[in-house]
């Protein structure tokens, strides 16, 4: 039962998470780079750059064992979650910028994922031709990523109404769907993430509060305005887990490479909550104001 979750329930979750995201995307949202270039840049930059080694860092500081250290790097490798675009609106972030982050954030994941993930099976796993991802597994990494988004994008072009009714009961079934898939994949793997989760969590909750401290403060650094800032925040600080599980365990077969993202995708609610708040407190009257 456990298995039949986490093999099928998972793909089939993601797939309706990332068809929801493309259902409320349109082409416009991926011209955010000329409304507001710097905004974007720096926040590509932290993801795609600063973010791979931080979490290296990290890795080193932690001495993690090889399988968990890749497990790792495939976690900092994966875009933003959808649920970013939510924090972002509840701690009055720009929400729009989110939007298109995400959107642009999935495209280049679909080509940088696989190339940050072998580039830590080379330095944490090398000489083992077994693991990786080759060509083909690259190709389905594409397929998973874009694919569903790509097809929710043309169902709102097609159908714009059709996708407007759809939106919110996609986004039920998919936390629905999400939820069960999630408990069952614990459940039949109680052993291995009990070993395991010591050595995890702090490391984890760690990479989070670096996640969103880099993107709330560098932007802020480069002169990016308040609302921009919380939607980068949030965008680089709450990865997109499940993906990172789907990819481990359906693309990689290794049930301990999706660790570090199972337990990062628990934890990473309160922590990103309290990190909120916190931004929320310390910027009230910029933020307020441009709300």
């Amino acid at each position: 039962m456990g298995s039949a979750l986490t093999t099928i329930g998972l793909p089939v979750a993601l797939g309706i998470i990332m068809f929801g995201l493309g259902l409320s995307l349109t082409l416009k949202d991926f011209t955010a780079v000329a409304k507001s270039p710097k905004a974007v840049a720096v926040a590509l930059v932290c993801q795609l750059v600063v973010l791979p080694a931080v979490c290296l860092g990290l890795i080193v500081l932690f001495a993690l064992p090889p399988v968990l250290a890749v497990g790792m790097m495939l976690l900092a490798a994966s875009p933003g979650g959808t649920t970013a675009a939510l924090f972002s609106h509840l701690f009055r972030g720009d929400v729009a910028l989110n939007i298109s982050l995400t959107a642009i954030n999935s495209v280049i994941a679909a080509f940088t994922l696989p190339l940050i993930t072998n580039l830590a099976f080379a330095i944490f796993l090398p000489g083992d031709d077994s693991l990786g991802i080759q060509l083909t597994k690259a190709l389905e990494v594409f397929a998973i990523v874009l694919g569903p988004v790509v097809l929710g994008m043309l169902v709102r072009r097609w159908k714009p109404a059709f996708a407007d009714r759809m939106d919110k009961p996609v986004r039920i079934a998919s936390a629905v769907i999400l939820a069960i898939v999630i408990i069952g994949a614990i459940v039949s793997n109680v052993q291995i993430l009990l070993a395991n989760i010591g050595t995890l969590a702090l490391i984890t909750v760690l990479f989070c509060v670096i996640s969103l401290s880099v993107g709330y403060l560098v932007p802020r650094l480069f002169r990016v305005t308040p609302r921009q800032a919380v939607a980068s925040s949030f965008e680089i600080g709450i990865h997109n887990a499940t993906l990172a599980i789907v990819i481990a365990q359906t693309v990689l077969n290794s049930v301990e490479l999706s660790l570090p993202a199972a337990v990062y995708g628990v934890l990473m609610f309160p922590v990103a909550l309290a990190f909120g708040f916190l931004i929320r407190r310390a910027v009230p009257a910029p933020a307020a104001a441009s709300a």
